[in-house]
């Protein structure tokens, strides 16, 4: 692999000699690996052996004419981007092309030269954003097979680590972490992932639980044992016999339910209310709160006894302004979710808006965004000005205040995100180019263009030139 495989690759197809020498003198000076070709056959040639990541092309050709190349190259590479040069068509041809994939048209001759110079550094830089985009949406595919727990940053890698040795176990687990953070998702991919994902996994908000009627819902109750108890109802800790039960802000619990509780833990039996009788049940604990539990415990808010219970095993979920450098990757995953088979672009501006916010209602408040900019944009695309208001002016924060919000490994650019991520996968696969090419999900010459751009591992680049093939 040269670096010649870094470069963004210019093809210049025109039966004209002239304009194919001036095309890629104006095509080099900006940096482009170039080639050309007299006709459209021998164009797509050309392009089987080597594709090309941009093409201009005359419209008015012997035997292939520009719009049926047009339409092959969109057959064979559809996400090459190919351009017109028309001369000789007129307008409705040029827009017939752009209807069947052309990224633009321009005409001939090139006056004054710097149009040409504009025009192609426009069309690079479309596919400079595409590429980005790729990158990260590829990128979450292979992180978001977790339960949708999406992020490479160092402290969603430590919850996807014990979330592995946790899977197995029957250990009670207490989650911590701000509102929005995933808390569930976490409790979920602990009882999904394991030997335990076809027994029963029942969740129980018990913020919202009537405080009369929770000890009837936990438990259940005889028919009989209150006024309307027409009939007896099992108890959720009996539905998620043999599974696991997920107690979402426990610490939204009255004081008498939580010594109750406790007895369950400690006997491992419920007796429902209005009933004699104690029922064994076998039910893993997984427990959550947005609370310092250990500070209300000292207060005397929450049962200590209950705190050392449950909090056997302790993951802590960080708010989404301490992972800075998965915010990208959130925003291409909740893309797909809200928009499955389109492909929308979210521009540099409007990505460093959301780099830049602080997300007080983390990983939700992002999703809530998303959702809005793909209900109000143009389906296309994603800019600054589909953002809330609050997060569009986020947009420009000074330098110190960046510099104390975001994490070492994070940056406030796409670059940067870009930059983390690579660093973090050659790490983990100790500079194995083949292995970092398929956890990344990127093309080989994308692989080593971004290898050259952040001089990550360069010197052996050369060396493991055959690796991807």
């Amino acid at each position: 692999m040269s670096s010649e495989d870094l470069r963004i690759r210019l093809l210049v197809v025109d039966d004209e000699q002239s304009i194919r020498k001036l095309c890629m003198t104006v095509g080099e000076a900006l940096g482009f690996l170039c080639s050309e070709a007299d006709s459209g056959e021998s164009a797509l040639g050309l392009l089987e052996e080597q594709p090309a990541h941009m093409i201009l092309t005359d419209m008015v050709m012997p035997q292939m004419s520009g719009l049926e190349f047009l339409e092959k190259v969109k057959k064979l590479l559809p996400r090459t981007e190919v351009a017109v040069m028309t001369g000789h068509g007129s307008v409705e041809t040029a827009v017939q092309a752009m209807k069947l994939g052309a990224y633009d048209y321009i005409s001939k001759p090139f006056s004054p030269l710097e149009e040409l110079r504009l025009f192609l550094r426009r069309m690079a830089e479309k596919i400079q954003l595409v590429e980005e985009n790729q990158f990260l949406r590829d990128r979450v595919d292979s992180e978001t097979q977790l339960h949708g727990i999406v992020g490479s940053s160092a402290k969603i890698q430590d919850v996807l680590r014990m979330i592995s040795r946790l899977k197995d176990t029957r250990t009670p687990v207490l989650i911590t972490g701000e509102s929005g953070t995933g808390k569930e998702l976490v409790a979920r991919a602990i009882h999904f992932r394991g030997t335990f994902a076809n027994r029963p996994f029942v969740a129980v908000d018990c913020g919202s639980l009537v405080p009369t009627l929770i000890e009837s819902e936990l438990f259940g109750y005889e028919k009989g044992a209150f006024t309307g108890a027409l009939r007896s109802k099992t108890g959720l800790f009996q539905s998620a016999n043999g599974g696991t039960i997920f107690l979402d802000e426990i610490g939204e619990l009255p004081p008498e339910m939580q010594a109750k509780l406790l007895r369950v833990l400690q006997e491992k039996e419920v007796r429902p209310v209005g009933s004699n009788q104690k029922m064994k049940v076998d039910v893993r604990v997984i427990a959550a709160t947005n609370r310092d539990l250990e500070a209300e415990y000292r207060a005397g808010i929450f049962r200590k006894d209950l705190y050392f219970r449950l909090n056997v095993v302790t993951v802590h979920l960080p708010a989404l302004r301490e992972r800075r450098s998965d915010v990208s990757m959130l925003v291409h995953w909740f893309l797909d979710r809200c928009a499955p088979g389109r492909y929308i672009q979210v521009t540099s501006g409007a990505m460093k808006a959301l780099l830049h916010y602080d997300w007080p209602g983390n990983v939700r408040e992002l999703e809530n965004c998303i959702e809005r900019a793909v209900a109000l944009g143009d389906q296309q695309m994603i800019d600054v000005n589909d953002l809330p208001p609050t997060i569009a002016s986020a947009s420009s924060p000074t330098e110190s205040s960046i510099l104390s919000k975001i994490e070492a490994v994070s940056a406030t650019d796409l670059e940067d995100i870009e930059r983390a991520t690579i660093q973090r996968v050659f790490e983990q696969v100790k500079g194995d180019k083949a292995l970092a090419g398929k956890m990344l999900g990127i093309s080989r010459a994308t692989l080593y263009r971004k290898l050259k751009r952040y001089n990550i591992g360069l010197r052996a680049a050369a060396s493991a030139s055959q690796a991807l093939q």
